[in-house]
């Protein structure tokens, strides 16, 4: 499938997802290149449907600009109390619509504005689609001041640890902090693995979205769209 087929195919899931957006909504959108579409979606409705947002809150600069330059208005998630909605793109989304995403390094905003969301919809390319994780390394976030040592533990462990780079640096985070990606393939056990991680000291965050999402929108290469809900 060529780009421009792609795309129409991104734009069509995007404008699916758009359509679940009611007004007086807080909503929180992610970022991506189908979510890019969704953003154009939201202002088409706010151009003719006259769409109002309570709020929007966002998990990238490149998303809060393209909103803004639409007429939306996007806060702090600080400022608001629960999103309503929030719709985001995946790297790999699983039969039971466990995820893992932080492939563009925003992880930890991402899961924030997921868990203190009423309902989550993920639109994504059926590529992203896989029976359990598999074929995208873990992202893991981590301090810097103990970065060497969560590093060796994860070799110690079997998860195939690799420093994500920018260039021939270390890539650095919004939060100023490293990422390790995880190659073990497939995940093992995810939620015993998001256990481990969630209680090792040193870990800001990490990628494995599980018992999250409750719908995702998946654009197929033979032209259709299907709604998968849990």
């Amino acid at each position: 499938m060529d780009k421009q087929e792609q795309d129409r195919l991104k734009k069509e899931a995007a404008e699916k997802a758009a359509a679940a957006v009611k007004s007086g909504m807080i909503l929180g959108v992610g970022t991506g290149s189908t979510v890019a579409f969704f953003i154009d979606a939201l202002g088409k409705r706010k151009n003719e449907d006259g769409l109002k947002l309570k709020a929007v809150v966002t998990t990238s600069n490149r998303s809060k600009k393209q909103l803004e330059g639409l007429g939306f208005k996007v806060s702090e998630l600080a400022d608001i109390d629960q999103a309503d909605l929030t719709v985001d793109g995946a790297d790999r989304v699983a039969d039971n619509l466990d995820g893992i995403k932080g492939g563009g390094g925003a992880l930890t905003l991402e899961k924030n504005v997921a868990i203190n969301s009423k309902r989550i919809i993920w639109i994504v390319d059926e590529s992203k689609l896989v029976h359990r994780l598999s074929g995208f390394p873990l992202p893991v976030e981590v301090l810097p001041i103990s970065c060497e040592q969560n590093f060796k533990r994860f070799k110690q462990e079997g998860l195939k640890p690799q420093w994500r780079m920018d260039g021939d640096k270390r890539y650095i985070t919004h939060y100023g902090n490293y990422i390790i990606d995880l190659a073990a393939d497939p995940v093992p056990a995810p939620h015993g693995l998001a256990d481990y991680l969630d209680h090792t000291v040193g870990v800001v965050e990490h990628g494995l979205f599980l018992d999250m999402c409750d719908e995702v929108i998946i654009a197929h290469s033979d032209g259709t769209i299907e709604d998968k809900k849990k």
